[in-house]
């Protein structure tokens, strides 16, 4: 599965992705963490400290993933470029900006996207992209995230939020991409729940999990440090059943209208106390 995280600037895409590898590790899974932003700190959540993510390489702009003439085969991307995380999981720097002037991330993208497209299933089992916020990944000529499998887009309980998500769901449609989900974070009081399902109704955002507000979380991202496994139970909770949900087949994803039934009822029975 190649799966990319995406959302607006601050809404907790890096923390997500973060849960998303540890979970996919603790079930045995080879993951492949990609980090595109410009200002890379996934290394950080995965568990490296400040001086080994400085240390990790950074894929060349011009890099073709792949095979044949020229074209760089993904274990030798792996070994080369990829390091090892407390997390379990293989990072990848796509890119980074180190001094100014220094041009467009064209190409760094392009080899995102050579990556996504390459036959890496002898690497990983899962390939996770942390993406940079914004549009602008979805937008380039052939899409960054042109080969993803799922996109997950992370939205805080604001209504600005909500509607880059509703962009990000509309330009990953048009690239193709066949699954599309929302993720709501940060939510601290029922209204935000009711606020991500209203959104699911207004903006055709299937909402796929409630991630709730915790102090850990705050606290991990202040240090700069991982969240060990004891921590954060209900966020881990709640991107444990994603990944069910990810997994699941068609039939069993209609399933997923009857959870949101469900939340919607628990809600309006909060409201009413």
């Amino acid at each position: 599965m190649k799966l990319g995280v995406v959302g607006k600037g601050g809404s907790g895409k890096t923390t997500v992705a973060a849960l998303l590898v540890q979970a996919y590790t603790e079930r045995g899974a080879r993951v492949l963490a990609v980090d595109t932003d410009a200002n890379p700190n996934l290394a950080l959540s995965l568990g490296l400290d400040l001086a080994e993510a400085d240390r990790v390489p950074v894929l060349p702009r011009s890099l073709i993933v792949g095979e044949g003439d020229g074209a760089t085969p993904p274990a030798d991307l792996v070994d080369r470029y990829g390091v090892s995380t407390p997390a379990g999981a293989i990072l990848v720097h796509a890119m980074s900006v180190n001094r100014a002037a220094a041009g467009c991330m064209c190409s760094g993208h392009a080899s995102v996207r050579s990556l996504l497209g390459a036959a890496i299933d002898g690497e990983a089992d899962v390939t996770i992209v942390d993406m940079e916020a914004g549009l602008e990944h979805l937008s380039r000529s052939g899409g960054t995230l042109a080969y993803a499998d799922v996109l997950l887009a992370v939205v805080e309980p604001t209504r600005k939020s909500i509607r880059a998500a509703a962009r990000i769901r509309a330009l990953a449609e048009d690239l193709g991409i066949p699954r599309i989900y929302a993720v709501g974070n940060k939510a601290r009081r029922p209204d935000d729940a009711t606020l991500f399902v209203a959104a699911q109704h207004d903006h055709g955002l299937p909402l796929a999990a409630v991630l709730p507000y915790e102090h850990e979380v705050v606290d991990a991202e202040r240090a700069g440090t991982m969240l060990s496994p004891e921590q954060a139970p209900a966020a881990r909770q709640a991107v444990a059943e994603l990944i069910d949900l990810l997994a699941s087949t068609d039939e069993e994803r209609a399933g997923l209208r009857r959870r949101v039934a469900t939340l919607e009822r628990q809600l309006a029975e909060l409201q009413s106390r």
